[in-house]
Parts: C-alpha cells; structure tokens; sequence
C-alpha cells in the first residue's frame, strides 16, 4: 500500500486507481486509445470528516485501505512522489467493494 506525506482536509479521500483492463472479458487486447480509466480504487488517504450544517465533525465512512467504486467524474487528478492520485470528496464515491 502507498504511504503518503498528506492528508486531505474534512471530507476530502485521496485514491488509486486500481490497474486498467488490458484485456475484454472474450480475451480481446484493448489498445491504448480505446481504454477508459478505471472507476475503482483504493482509498490511501481520509479527512477527518464532514463539517456539519450544526458545525459538528460526521466521520467518513470509507476508511484507509478500502477498495472503492466512484463516479467518472468530480475528481482532481494529482501527482505525489511520480504517482498518480485522485482527490474526491467523499460523496463521489458509489461504493466500497466486499470481498
């Protein structure tokens, strides 16, 4: 797991993206040009939560480590120590993937 020297601000997460497809499901290599960036990541870094309309703090609900779905768009794309992260706030993401 990557270890970041950051942390967001309230309700902000910062994700991986989980490696892209390089093949279909029927064995088809995808080339570059066509391939779409994944929506599925891994969640290496939270806020300490949403401020309230009442000005208390809502801890996330995603946590370090989670393996995540999130919307194709909304996000900030960033790069830390030659990596490429996204920064979302925590209402982007759709859900967090079980085993």
């Amino acid at each position: 797991m990557t270890t970041l020297n950051i942390r967001p601000l309230h309700d902000r997460v910062i994700i991986k993206r989980l490696a892209e497809e390089q093949k279909t499901a029927g064995g088809i290599i995808i080339p570059d040009s066509a391939k779409e960036k994944p929506t599925e990541g891994e969640v290496v870094a939270v806020g300490n939560g949403a401020i309230t309309s009442e000005g208390s703090v809502r801890p996330l609900e995603v946590k370090v480590g989670d393996k995540v779905l999130f919307e194709k768009w909304g996000a900030t794309e960033v790069k830390m120590n030659g990596e490429e992260f996204l920064v979302m706030t925590e209402d982007k993401i759709i859900a967090v993937m079980t085993k």
